[in-house]
């Protein structure tokens, strides 16, 4: 018998053994709440109470079934409650998987008194996994698994905690607590693993260094880790001229060098761009060896 769609599902959607199973983006310190729930509504310039966006991410767009991202989000202060409400909505396809979920996140702000604020917050998901039998059917036609149902909705929730002050910014979190099982094979046939969605964890910060009065150099990281896999590290620097343009160097560790610049537009609307150059698993060498994200963003101020 031909290997066990299992297999497809571990090595292509899954990926237990190589890399995260949540979607990732270059500009990961501009959109909040992606990857910790505890930063809705949590923003380090005062004169902002909430952003809403989206973001466009195309990797390895010379290889066919190469994947693709979408994400709208938003992020809002209640400032009298002392408390932030946000989240996104994405749909993120690799070869014949694609995801389509929703995330909602609320915050509670506890306001020092040296005026930073230390961030508490939950998030609860809602998350369809598709395969598309289509692509897989020439090659494992004889499949038990090609006869269950080609998609499942699985609920999932994380939580997180973010300290804040107008210069720095540190924060962790977890996502995927329940690790709902996808179970595309309902058969009887004895399983070495289950397909399940992993818990990730998540460390990041910040630093804003206010040089002269007109260029903030940023400097910033994240680090991503889930069980069976190599933690990832992605760090970088972004320098802003008089609040306006933006532009900035990052590395995501054994992987890619990352370039981005962009620009605010009268302090509301801000367009960004990052080009990915990879080194791991295909290099400048082969075809389609980049990613690129395209972000906008509106703020809104008080």
């Amino acid at each position: 018998m031909k290997k066990y769609i299992l297999v497809v599902i571990y090595l292509c959607a899954v990926t237990i053994a190589e890399g995260q199973q949540l979607q990732s983006s270059s500009f990961y310190d501009m959109q909040g709440i992606l990857y910790n729930p505890s930063m809705a509504g949590v923003f380090q310039d005062a004169d902002k109470k909430g952003i809403a966006g989206a973001t466009y991410r195309s990797q390895w767009n010379g290889i066919s079934g190469s994947p693709e991202t979408i994400t709208a989000f938003g992020s809002f202060n209640l400032d009298k409650q002392k408390m932030g409400i946000g989240g996104y909505v994405y749909n993120d396809k690799t070869g014949p998987t694609s995801r389509t979920g929703v995330e909602l996140a609320l915050a509670k702000h506890i306001v020092m008194n040296n005026g930073s604020v230390f961030s508490l917050g939950i998030e609860t998901k809602l998350l369809q996994y598709s395969i598309n039998k289509a692509k897989l059917s020439d090659a494992l036609a004889s499949d038990p698994v090609l006869g269950t149902a080609d998609s499942r909705m699985k609920f999932d929730a994380g939580f997180g905690l973010t300290y804040s002050t107008g210069k720095f910014q540190f924060g962790a979190s977890v996502t995927q607590l329940v690790q709902s099982k996808l179970d595309f094979y309902s058969g009887n046939m004895q399983r070495s693993e289950v397909a399940k969605l992993y818990r990730h964890y998540y460390a990041h910060g910040s630093y804003n260094w206010d040089v002269d009065g007109f260029t903030t150099i940023t400097p910033n990281f994240l680090v991503t880790y889930l069980p069976n896999a190599p933690t990832e590290f992605q760090g970088g620097v972004r320098v802003e001229h008089n609040k306006t343009i933006f532009w900035g160097l990052s590395l995501r560790a054994k992987q890619s060098w990352m370039l981005s610049a962009g620009l605010h537009i009268r302090k509301k609307l801000t367009l960004g761009y990052s080009y990915d150059i990879y080194r791991t698993p295909i290099s400048l060498f082969d075809n389609g060896s980049n990613a690129h994200e395209v972000l906008l963003r509106y703020n809104f101020m008080k």
